[in-house]
């Protein structure tokens, strides 16, 4: 359990400074970040599988064109979050990220209702309206919808859709993806070099490049080791480690605004996550007190 906690916390944690590392890329466009964290990514995950001689999954894959389908929808939704969130860090917008992170849990609690047949209790569809009345409320007082945000959110919201119902195991998963992105992205670099369209960088761009593949794949394989040891309750109110760290660095670090109605449509969302958490946790322990007593 305690060590389950320790990979969850450092996998949030780091999820939460990823600022600090892509403001290092801004020499480039958010896209071709993108495209070097789907090649970075793959080498990374292919050098891991060799070491741990974890390739006989592949044969299931082919084996099963439905499974190829739904993970080919999930790299393109990954890649599409990987977009929208590189963009909001190197365009000012952290804020709208860490906005999009703390929307994420109520965004799950709705696509369990609509794909995948799940009920929400009372409680959590008191919190759902409670974030939908912040997301309204900065929309109508800021005379515009948090895209963004709300983009951030969708997107990861129904990659983890599609990966619920499309399993193979982290490090499997993320292979299969980036062996999907990864061919595309080559081809991309490599016609924009060409062309001239895509520029020419320095030694310190190429060097975070390249660690974006590690710095990819690591808190998503400390986020599946916490996974496998600790409730996932816990793994729930860990989560919100992600945006809170979001949120002080894009006021406190890159001096964004905080005020006004972005200010108080979060704390109508910080109310709705502490509801949603409360009751969480006690539906866990009367759950837990019922089969006790059984």
């Amino acid at each position: 359990m305690t060590s389950g906690v320790l990979y969850g916390l450092s996998a949030y944690a780091l999820w939460g400074l990823f600022p600090l590392f892509f403001k290092q890329l801004q020499a480039a466009s958010a896209l071709e970040v993108v495209l070097h964290r789907m090649v970075w990514s793959l080498v990374f995950v292919l050098i891991l599988l060799a070491a741990l001689r974890r390739f006989g999954w592949l044969a299931d894959v082919r084996r099963s064109p439905a499974l190829l389908g739904k993970f080919a929808v999930s790299a393109v939704l990954l890649a599409a979050n990987w977009l929208s969130y590189i963009w909001a860090v190197n365009n000012g917008h952290v804020l709208d990220a860490s906005l999009g992170y703390f929307i994420l849990p109520l965004i799950n609690v709705a696509l369990g209702f609509v794909f995948l047949h799940e009920r929400p209790r009372k409680a959590q569809w008191l919190a759902f309206a409670l974030a939908a009345s912040g997301v309204l409320w900065m929309a109508l007082q800021s005379g515009h919808v948090p895209w963004l945000a709300l983009l951030i959110a969708l997107t990861f919201g129904f990659y983890g859709l599609m990966r619920k119902v499309a399993v193979l195991g982290a490090l499997e998963g993320m292979s299969l993806e980036t062996l999907l992105l990864a061919p595309v992205a080559l081809v991309a670099l490599l016609w924009g070099r060409h062309t001239g369209e895509l520029p020419a960088h320095d030694a310190h761009t190429w060097l975070f490049f390249v660690l974006s593949g590690p710095v990819t794949a690591i808190p998503l394989l400390l986020f599946a080791a916490g996974a496998r040891r600790v409730p996932l309750s816990t793994m729930g109110i860990l989560q919100y480690i992600t945006p809170s760290i979001l949120a002080l660095m894009g006021v406190f670090l890159y001096g964004e605004t905080f005020a006004g109605p972005r200010a108080q449509g979060f704390v109508l969302i910080w109310a709705a996550l502490a509801l949603y958490t409360a009751e969480g946790v006690w539906a866990g322990r009367r759950l837990a007190a019922r089969r006790a007593a059984a």
